[in-house]
């Protein structure tokens, strides 16, 4: 039920931290992979990650930011594999500053990373999509999806994920007839380079413990199960749902 071979599956922000997690865990239930990032050498050394678990893996240097480059960067994809089968849409970015004094490029710069680009390469992916009449789209959302959190100084950041929220439920509907699911993750803080400055604050660990029912972060592997879960036809029937893999941060 959870096997992946003979699938392609597209992995963005690929170059560090949970993109690497997804594309390990996808590759190693024998799917083959496409990994996308600004990075190029980064990309490189995961390929060599990815391929040393007996899959093809294909990386293609893409900023989100920019639509020409989503659509080269999945146009490529499909020409090297003839198909694409699952996408998770992980690609993200964040800043942490008090909404009344945040300036306008570092609201843009959010909302268009998480957010914008999740529709963009949704809509070129899911084109493929359609005409296979069968995906499998995994949007990376947040707990902060759901949820603020006080203190926090992240309203664009919460605002970008609880957009992603919907956006995959309206996906979710819309592609539906295509045999294609739409849903997200929501993951609560686990180490990568996006969360390394707040996760090396000693105050943060007060949020934790005030927050989380498990007083720790998600350690790596801890989202291995739920990307394999929507990305399989273990989810056949499954779709606009968000799954908060949390430590119980939602549940309070």
């Amino acid at each position: 039920m959870f096997d992946l071979k003979g699938k392609v599956a597209l992995v963005t922000g690929a170059s560090s931290g949970l993109g690497v997690e997804f594309a390990k865990a996808l590759a190693g239930q024998g799917a083959d992979l496409a990994i996308l990032a600004r990075r190029q050498e980064k990309l490189e050394e995961v390929k060599k990650i990815i391929e040393a678990l007996g899959v093809r893996c294909f990386a293609f240097k893409c900023d989100v930011l920019k639509n020409d480059e989503i659509k080269t960067a999945v146009a490529k994809i499909k020409e090297h594999y003839g198909r694409i089968d699952i996408l998770v849409n992980n690609a993200g970015t964040a800043r942490k500053i008090p909404a009344e004094v945040q300036p306008d490029e570092d609201w843009n710069a959010v909302i268009n990373t998480n957010l914008n680009s999740v529709y963009f390469i949704a809509r070129e992916v899911g084109k493929i999509m359609i005409e296979q009449k069968y995906g499998k789209i995994i949007n990376v959302g947040s707990i902060h999806s759901s949820v603020a959190m006080a203190p926090s100084e992240l309203s664009a950041y919460c605002t970008s994920k609880g957009g992603v929220l919907m956006l995959t439920k309206a996906l979710a509907v819309e592609w539906a007839k295509y045999n294609i699911t739409v849903n997200a993750i929501g993951p609560a803080y686990f180490p990568s380079e996006m969360t390394e400055s707040s996760l090396g604050n000693p105050e943060f660990s007060k949020v934790i413990n005030a927050y989380c029912p498990m007083h720790r972060t998600g350690r790596a592997g801890e989202l291995d199960g739920a990307v394999i879960y929507f990305a399989s036809d273990a989810s056949s029937y499954t779709t606009g749902q968000l799954l908060s893999v949390d430590g119980g941060w939602t549940a309070i």
